[in-house]
């Protein structure tokens, strides 16, 4: 066996105290997750190479009963190392979210090089560290790599390793990179897989879930305990996951700053000269506010719409557990890492000068904070079910923001045109074209490879999810809703639910009630939304009244001609029906309320199933109008101009008048328009 150096000794007994520290029972704060990889860092920023320079040392436990031989990696800055890679071929050469990555920049392309791999016996491994593919077979592609390991690590066991790295960030277009001496640092470290026992996610035996870096897809973690020594210079203004424990300055016009994050799925850290900070606090959660000195006028939007978030996800999902949050606001350069999520850490974004009547601002830190939430504390899978974050997330949005600000003007508000934010969401699904391309349950780089249009993406992990989960809540009641979402996030946080694991708890918590009300299975509606592609689209596609006293003339009665009596003639007037239809393939109960010409209203359920159903009635009066989804519960439905029906009736006096007036009118001018 090899000879312990003391630095490496030092290392791992730092690395140690760290660990049980975080992990002790007896510790001020009590871990609230599994803790699985923890990460202890010493990095440099250089601005001028824009490289980040870097130790770390990783300590990964073996949660599962498989004998583990080999780990698995993220190299996520390799996206950006040449034009063939996966990330940049599915993005039509370095195109995302409106934003094109400028190649012919100075220092343009970014990566992450692992120099050095040394395990407790101070082996090195770097020539056992291998790029491969597990999603695609493009050679040019080395954003995952595989560590074959001395030795194995048992069940219940742990490994060490130390590492050094350097991480070249690139010019700034998607989500992390440099824009001048402002740096978004993400996706920036060898950063381990998830390692996922039979059973998991449907998995027939153990597995490694660490996908390549894909144009549609974010990111999936075990949770860990970060302590991050930053080194860079003095004069930059840092924000980073975790809290600040420490600063220290250095001689040589540097200082290090040290971070420390329990709990999360990742670390991430912003630098620049320029920011201005606004320092907040709700209840005892701190808030730092990172601002261009052109936005400063902007720090109350950004922290009222934090506050109501927080303040909203605490009366209605569950607290907030952890003790900060930063948000980032980039400059115009670096707006490609503008609205973007990290633990504890967020990217907003905004304008100069931009009306308080459009409230971007407001929106993007409304979302951004819930993937606090929704990426962060439950820490779904965003590679594999992005719609479970990025759909939930929304649909969170837009009620924070309609509650807040207004149903109706919530998201754009001027004296000429307003607009809710839920209502943007459902005009962005209904009148898209990708609305029917493919399922909200999908693969998010499947979305490009699968031959979807490239909105498939966004329409179906943001928008539908939001709109069926506000239809659902529409169904059930906000309070069942409510019920439901606390249920999810108290049996789930810490342990990344799955698809199922959320239609399981809401059938379990709600399917009584729903079959009590529409006499049908909640289970299918979920089925249906999420691993379904069929839109909705229900119609009242008529009303008849025939009239049953009108019967006249001789009728046989006992062999005899005779006329009908008073008594024999029937005891309604009129046999009313509404004729409805089912146009989309998505079936979903729906209420009708049908309208007499008397005023009598009458609300009915019909189960949806069949394309075709009426809808009879027995009546003294006529059926004057007839409205599917009275209550606008049902906001899936694609075109609610064919949602009601209007019989013709006679006009009411004061139209009679009117018409009368008008014709007058017309004559009038006939008869002078002969003299001109």
């Amino acid at each position: 066996m090899k000879k312990f150096c003391f630095s490496w000794l030092f290392i791992l007994l730092l690395s140690a105290i760290n660990v049980i520290v975080a992990q002790s029972p007896t510790s001020e704060k009590k871990a609230l997750s599994n803790r699985i990889a923890n990460y202890d860092m010493w990095v440099q920023l250089n601005p001028e190479t824009k490289i980040v320079n870097g130790d770390m040392v990783i300590n990964w436990k073996n949660t599962s009963p498989d004998t583990i031989k080999e780990l698995h990696f993220h190299l996520y800055m390799n996206a950006f190392k040449n034009s063939r890679s996966t990330f940049l071929q599915e993005t039509g050469g370095g195109m995302l979210r409106g934003l094109k990555m400028d190649k012919e920049k100075d220092n343009a392309w970014g990566y992450c090089n692992v120099q050095s791999i040394t395990d407790v016996q101070n082996n090195e491994l770097i020539k056992q560290f291998q790029y491969f593919q597990p999603d695609d077979t493009n050679s040019f592609d080395q954003t995952v790599a595989r560590l074959t390991l001395n030795n194995p690590v048992l069940p219940n066991d742990s490994v060490v390793l130390k590492l050094k790295f350097e991480t070249k960030m690139p010019v700034i277009f998607a989500r992390a990179g440099f824009a001048d001496n402002y740096f978004l640092v993400a996706q920036w470290f060898p950063k381990l897989g998830v390692y996922e026992h039979s059973g998991i996610r449907g998995a027939e035996k153990g597995r490694w879930n660490c996908h390549q870096y894909h144009g549609h897809s974010e990111f999936y973690a075990d949770f860990s305990v970060y302590n991050v020594d930053i080194t860079l210079p003095a004069d930059f203004v840092v924000g980073a996951t975790g809290v600040q424990t420490n600063e220290k300055s250095k001689t040589d016009g540097t200082k290090i700053l040290s971070f420390r994050a329990d709990d999360v799925v990742d670390f991430a850290w912003t630098a620049s000269q320029r920011f201005k900070i606004v320092n907040s606090e709700w209840n005892d959660v701190k808030i730092h506010l990172l601002l261009q000195p052109e936005h400063f006028s902007q720090a109350d939007r950004h922290l009222e719409a934090l506050k109501y978030a927080l303040e909203y996800f605490n009366q209605h999902v569950g607290p907030y557990p952890y003790p900060q949050i930063t948000v980032v606001d980039p400059p115009m350069k670096g707006f490609g890492s503008a609205g973007m999520e990290y633990p504890m850490f967020i990217t907003a974004g905004t304008l100069w000068n931009l009306p308080k009547g459009l409230r971007f601002p407001e929106n993007v830190t409304i979302h951004e904070f819930g993937h606090n939430y929704f990426m962060g504390i439950l820490a779904t899978n965003e590679f594999e079910e992005a719609w479970m974050d990025e759909g939930m997330n929304t649909y969170f949005e837009t009620r924070i923001m309609d509650d807040y600000y207004g149903k109706n003007n919530a998201w754009i508000d001027f004296p000429f045109y307003q607009e809710g934010d839920l209502t943007s969401k459902i005009k962005g699904y209904n009148f898209s074209d990708a609305n029917k391309v493919a399922p909200s349950y999908l693969y998010s780089w499947h979305y490009n490879s699968g031959g979807y249009r490239n909105d498939g993406y966004g329409m179906m992990s943001y928008n539908k999810p939001a709109v069926f989960l506000s239809t659902l809540e529409r169904m059930l009641g906000r309070e069942t809703m409510d019920n439901i979402w606390r249920k999810y996030y108290d049996e789930w946080k810490f342990k990344h639910p799955s698809t199922e694991d959320f239609i399981n708890l809401v059938v379990d918590n709600a399917a009584l009630k729903y079959q009590k009300n529409y006499n049908a299975d909640i289970r299918d509606f979920l089925k249906q939304s999420i691993y379904g592609t069929d839109i909705c689209d229900y119609t009242v596609s008529g009303i008849n009244n025939d009239n049953l006293t009108a019967d006249a003339g001789l009728f046989d009665k006992n062999g005899k001609i005779v006329k009908l009596t008073e008594t024999e003639k029937p005891a309604f007037k009129y046999l009313a029906s509404v004729s409805l239809q089912r146009l989309g393939e998505f079936v979903v109960p729906v209420e009708v309320k049908v309208t007499f010409a008397n005023g009598e209203e009458k609300i009915t359920l019909w189960d949806g199933k069949s394309r075709t159903h009426v809808i009879k009635f027995l009546s003294d009066s006529k059926i004057v109008s007839a409205y599917i989804d009275p209550s606008h519960k049902n906001v899936m439905d694609v075109n609610l101009l064919n949602n009601s029906y209007a019989f013709k009736t006679e006009k009411s006096g004061i139209y009679k008048l009117v018409i009368q007036f008008l014709f007058a009118m017309q004559n009038f001018f006939q008869f002078f328009s002969a003299f001109i």
